[in-house]
């Protein structure tokens, strides 16, 4: 099973609001399990509560304090609206997987693409590592990098955005 394959499946449990499935075919063993997308909060909040695990708790967090240095500070406000202006019109590149989020081939090795980098359809941008697989994220849009989402090293969501390409 590739990852396009993957990728229409998850597309597909998402479009008929299928919050747990599994697969097995020969050696390979695919189980997905998603909570609601209207409801962020919940799903995050009952992995929590059950075990508490370092990924949730990291996620749950940013957007607090995101949500709290916004409305404290006229200058803070102000970086976001520059962000706006620097992405506005341009393609956000997703990612198709939950896994850590790898900017370069191997450690201390060049980044495959940085802000201002031109990239062509089919183009190595990064790599999300998902149960020790190194999963190649490629582009699906030709242009110019302008700005990335997530840091080195980052755990990444299904969906996330990683890249800002402008034609």
């Amino acid at each position: 099973m590739n990852q396009k394959e993957i990728r229409e499946l998850i597309e597909f449990l998402i479009d008929k609001d299928i919050a747990e499935f599994e697969l097995e075919r020969g050696d390979v063993k695919l189980r997905v399990r998603r909570g609601g997308a209207v409801a962020p909060v919940m799903t995050i909040a009952a992995p929590a509560a059950v075990a508490p695990a370092s990924a949730p708790v990291a996620h749950t967090a940013a957007p607090v304090s995101t949500a709290a240095s916004a409305p404290s500070a006229p200058a803070s406000a102000a970086a976001p609206a520059a962000e706006e202006d620097e992405t506005a019109g341009a393609h956000v590149i997703k990612s198709p997987i939950v896994g850590t989020f790898y900017e370069s081939p191997s450690p201390g090795a060049p980044p495959f693409v940085k802000p201002g980098d031109p990239v062509s359809v089919g183009q190595v941008l990064c790599i999300v590592e998902a149960m020790k697989l190194m999963n190649e994220i490629e582009s699906d849009f030709s242009g110019t990098i302008v700005k990335r989402f997530v840091e080195n090293g980052q755990p990444v969501e299904y969906g996330q955005a990683l890249f800002a390409v402008k034609p």
